[in-house]
């Protein structure tokens, strides 16, 4: 049993430093983004926006919600697909490129993310205040006061 599990800790080692670290690297993060979504919920407010401006506002808070939630499960589960599939390419080749389009969570048109609010990053922290995101995944939540 313990020669079982040696072997395969072998292939899993061997495989994940034969294969390189750029691919499995980038799709590893992308599957950690996507499946955090369902956390986030960027896409349910992107969907209830845009189904509010170009459709009608009268059914963005319906219509757009379910498309948001439907869009949020298909990036939740292709994010888990590609955590659980990180050392193996998509298709033949070393074609390590997303599943599914856009690559990259979406936020909403009225919401662009920027730097957390953080004595690392602030322009000067000895005043003792600084801009950027409070909370980065909740919108309205960035104190911004050094944005032109």
């Amino acid at each position: 049993m313990r020669i079982t599990y040696s072997v395969v800790f072998f292939v899993i080692a061997a495989s994940l430093f034969a294969v390189g670290c750029a691919g499995p690297e980038r799709k590893l993060g992308r599957g950690i983004n996507n499946v955090t979504e369902i956390a986030r919920g960027g896409e349910i407010t992107r969907s209830i926006e845009q189904t509010a401006v170009f459709n009608d506002p009268e059914v963005g808070y319906t219509t757009g919600f379910i498309h948001g939630f439907d869009r949020t499960l298909k990036r939740t589960c292709v994010g888990a697909y590609e955590i659980v599939t990180f050392p193996f390419p998509n298709h033949s080749g070393k074609d390590y490129g997303p599943v599914f389009y856009p690559e990259n969570p979406v936020y909403p048109d009225s919401y662009r993310p920027n730097m957390i609010a953080d004595t690392i990053v602030s322009p000067d922290s000895g005043l003792g205040f600084g801009g950027g995101d409070v909370v980065p995944f909740s919108p309205g939540s960035r104190f911004r006061i050094f944005d032109n």
